[in-house]
């Protein structure tokens, strides 16, 4: 993990995404998942490239039901992303990096 790569609960949520200057990919992901596990490497890959200038973050939708719902979140994984404080994008289910890193470009 490094900087950009944070845990979220709904202590931290508000200062690390809605208040975030950069803008934050949120993942909403379960242990039991075989899709998250597959999608670990790939959002860690995209949180290690320093010319991709975004945040990734993520909400373990066992530990924190709050979030979960607060965002209506029925399905893991989840990718939401926050720029400037608010929802620009989902993405639901499983996906590919470059899909991830298109939907980023957009907010550039």
């Amino acid at each position: 993990m490094n900087d950009n790569f944070i845990e979220l609960n709904e202590a931290n949520f508000d200062r690390e995404v809605l208040n975030a200057l950069k803008p934050v990919l949120v993942e909403f992901w379960a242990g039991w998942s075989e899709s998250c596990k597959a999608m670990a490497p790939m959002l860690e890959s995209v949180a290690k490239d320093d010319g991709v200038p975004v945040k990734i973050a993520t909400v373990n939708v066992e530990h924190h039901e709050d979030l979960t719902d607060q965002y209506g979140v029925r399905t893991v994984p989840t990718l939401l992303i926050f720029n400037q404080g608010a929802l620009q994008d989902q993405i639901v289910g499983r996906t590919t990096e470059q899909a991830v890193r298109e939907r980023l470009e957009r907010l550039a």
